[in-house]
C-alpha cells in the first residue's frame, strides 16, 4: 500500500495532486505547527506575466498554534478574494469552470483554517477525479508528540504502508535505510514538465492549481495529474 502524508495548502501547485494520486491512502496532517512565512495558507497566481502571492488573512493567534487551532479573520472577505482572480484570469480559455470551483471553495463558510483548507484540497481533487482517500492525522492513533521522520513511520506502520512517497523537496530529509529496516520502501514523485501558453507571455512555473485549470482542458489537467510524473 502506497502513503503519502503531507501538510495541508491552500489550492496548491499540481504536483501536490499528482502525489495524491499517486498513492493508495493520503494523509494530511492537522496537528502540525502552522509556519507563518511557509505556504499553508497562500499560494501565487498569474498577474500581468509575473507570479503574485495570494493568501487566506488569519486571526491573530501564538506562533506555536497547530494549523487546526488558527482560525480565518473575522474580516475575510471571500469576495475580495474571488475578484482577484477573476482580474488576473477572465480572459484565460476555460475561467468559467476553473471559477465556479474556486466560488464552491472561496465561499466555503468555515472559519477553521484547517477545516477551510481540507475542504478545499477534498473539492479541487473531486475536480480532478482523484479518488484517493484522505486520512486527517489526528485521527490515526500513534503518539502524535513525535515529529518529522519517527511521525512519518509511525503513521506508515499504523496504516500497513509498504511505500511511502515523499515530494521530491524532501529527498534530504528522509533515510531510505530507515524505511527499509521498518518494511517500507523510500519514493520521491518528480513532475514531469507541463508547459502550457499562458496569454501569450514567457511560462512562468510553480503557479497555484488554479493556473493550470484556467489555461487547459479540464482533462488534459486530469490526465497530468494521473501520469504525468514518476517515483525515483
Amino acid at each position: 500500500m502506497r502513503l503519502a502524508i503531507m501538510q495541508p495548502y491552500f489550492l496548491p501547485y499540481v504536483g501536490y495532486f499528482q502525489l495524491i494520486a499517486a498513492v493508495d491512502q493520503f494523509v494530511v496532517y492537522d496537528n502540525i505547527k502552522y509556519t507563518k512565512k511557509g505556504w499553508i495558507n497562500r499560494n501565487r497566481l498569474l498577474q500581468n506575466g509575473s507570479d503574485v502571492i495570494f493568501s487566506l488573512p488569519l486571526k491573530s493567534g501564538s506562533d506555536s498554534l497547530d494549523v487546526c487551532a488558527r482560525e480565518l479573520a473575522a474580516d475575510f472577505r471571500r469576495d475580495k478574494l474571488l475578484n482577484q482572480f477573476k482580474a488576473a484570469y477572465r480572459r484565460a480559455p476555460h475561467f468559467e469552470q476553473t471559477f465556479a470551483l474556486l466560488e464552491r471553495i472561496v465561499r466555503h463558510e468555515q472559519a477553521n483554517l484547517f477545516d477551510y483548507l481540507h475542504h478545499s484540497i477534498v473539492r479541487t481533487c473531486e475536480h480532478l477525479a482523484i479518488d484517493t482517500p484522505i486520512r486527517i492525522s489526528s485521527g490515526i492513533a500513534i503518539d502524535h508528540h513525535l515529529k518529522a521522520q519517527d511521525k512519518v513511520l509511525a503513521l506508515s506502520a499504523a496504516l500497513d504502508a509498504t511505500t511511502y512517497v515523499n515530494a521530491i523537496g524532501g529527498v534530504d530529509l528522509y533515510s531510505s535505510e530507515d524505511f527499509r529496516e521498518r518494511g517500507v520502501e523510500l519514493k520521491f514523485i518528480r513532475s514531469k514538465p507541463f508547459e502550457y501558453p499562458q496569454f501569450g507571455d514567457p511560462f512562468v512555473p510553480w503557479l497555484s492549481i488554479v493556473d493550470v485549470l484556467m489555461f487547459n482542458p479540464l482533462d488534459a489537467v486530469q490526465a497530468c495529474v494521473a501520469s504525468n510524473w514518476e517515483l525515483i
